[in-house]
């Protein structure tokens, strides 16, 4: 069986109980009770702590802990617009912690709407699931990794991943921690969008990466279109394609924030949270 991480702050505890709800309601109760959930954070408060764990447990998931953690000395922060140092904990996870034999890492901005266990069925035993990135697909064709492919021009056109959702086998874990923490030493001219970057860099080099398909990584892109129409001109499917098992929230404006555009996928989304916020009323806690 497998353990659902997740890396939580306090900004984004409300985010990431909506996000947990969504993928509670895609598992069997049967897979639910024989997986677990955990939590690496560097700033939920007891309080916050004890709210997720009572959340996860009456989603069904039979394991919860949470472990508080720093980020790696050596994190490099180039992009701090609406991203926090927190984004590093994804890679603290160590076989111990999750006891299960996979980790499913899942973003606090994602919304689940398919059971995302299944990409698990076709990994390899060492390499690490992850789909190609919508905004920045290729080395050297995006403005991920500016000056890599200038460097080592064999490298244009290797695909660039998304660091939003990782399905790894738990003897990947160290390889891929120190793998990371040698780009962020080794490769920092290199860094635009912090530790995905840094993960790419290892994936680039290890030859780590696993392709995991499209469907469990969808960015929601009605809302950059309400500002223009590069969004056309990136993307390599049709921009109403809607057949995400996870739609991803990428970028500055967030679904939970009032002044984000009301777009579909965005209500979808604010359905969820509702119903996430009535439970946390019904059991008597906030999540704020």
């Amino acid at each position: 069986m497998y353990a659902i991480g997740m890396c939580v702050d306090a900004r984004y505890l409300l985010p990431a109980l909506v996000t947990l709800g969504s993928v509670a309601g895609h598992l069997p109760v049967a897979d639910r009770r024989e997986s677990a959930v955990r939590v690496l954070t560097n700033g939920l408060s007891p309080g916050q702590a004890a709210v997720m764990e009572s959340f996860a447990r009456r989603c069904g998931f039979g394991s919860f802990d949470l472990r508080w953690q720093a980020p790696p000395r050596e994190s490099v922060m180039a992009d701090t617009a609406y991203i926090s140092v927190a984004t590093y904990l994804r890679f603290g996870f160590t076989p111990g912690f999750l006891d299960r034999p996979f980790l499913i890492y899942v973003d606090a901005d994602v919304h689940v709407r398919g059971d995302i266990s299944a990409p698990l069925a076709r990994l390899p035993e060492h390499r690490i699931g992850a789909v190609q990135d919508e905004f920045n697909p290729a080395v050297g064709q995006c403005p991920a990794l500016p000056g890599l492919a200038e460097r080592w021009p064999h490298l244009v056109g290797r695909s660039y991943f998304n660091a939003g959702m990782l399905w790894a086998p738990t003897v990947m874990l160290a390889p891929m921690r120190a793998g990371v923490q040698r780009a962020l030493i080794g490769g920092r001219e290199y860094i635009k969008h912090n530790d995905q970057c840094a993960l790419n860099l290892w994936l680039l080099s290890s030859g780590a990466a696993h392709p995991v398909e499209p469907v469990f990584n969808r960015f929601e892109v009605d809302r950059f279109l309400d500002r223009g129409d590069w969004v056309r001109r990136v993307l390599r499917r049709p921009v109403t394609r809607r057949d995400g098992h996870v739609v991803h929230f990428v970028g500055s404006q967030k679904p939970w924030m009032r002044a984000c555009p009301g777009t579909e996928d965005v209500r979808v989304y604010r359905r969820q949270m509702r119903r996430t916020l009535a439970h946390l009323g019904r059991v008597g806690v906030g999540a704020r």
